[in-house]
């Protein structure tokens, strides 16, 4: 594959998919700028591999896997997590949210416990089975059934209170 058009391949793929893994971004770690964080590394990472990817068909699955795996990287070291050297002094302006990614549906996503959240994530929202979602968080089939089950039970009282 000629450099120029592994580029052109690769900046098309990203244009037409940012928004969609943004969100999932978001959806797993509930932080739009460490969304972002994550989407970038992910990005990064699937440039490098781009040539051996593009053939077989799974940048989607790709990129996921690394948005996973880094924030449970960025979760289980937190001396890594950059602090802002002016507490108090330098408040960031609030993004507003688009209506669509400013629902109750995704307010309720944040209260549930992270590994919950990144099994309803997989499961329900991108519709991946059992076993995918097993392999893609490391985890056993009757984990991710225990995680599926007790999220949903949380994201229905939640939303019922709403």
């Amino acid at each position: 594959m000629r450099a120029a058009s592994r580029d052109e391949a690769f900046t098309a793929y990203v244009a037409a998919r940012q928004t969609y893994l943004r969100r999932i971004a978001y959806a797993i770690c509930g932080d739009w700028h460490q969304a972002d964080d994550l989407l970038q590394i992910a990005l990064t990472k699937l440039y490098v591999a781009w040539p051996r990817l593009r053939r077989e068909g799974a940048e989607d699955a790709y990129v996921r896997q690394i948005i996973l795996r880094s924030h449970i990287d960025e979760t289980r070291r937190p001396h890594r997590r950059e602090a802002p050297g002016l507490d108090g002094h330098d408040p960031s302006a609030r993004e507003p949210l688009p209506v669509e990614e400013g629902s109750a549906l995704f307010d309720a996503l944040q209260e549930l416990p992270v590994m919950q959240r990144k099994v309803i994530v997989l499961r329900h929202w991108l519709g991946l089975d059992v076993r995918e979602t097993a392999r893609e968080l490391g985890l056993a089939e009757g984990t991710v059934k225990s995680h599926s089950s007790r999220g949903l039970a949380t994201l229905e009282a939640v939303l019922s209170n709403r």
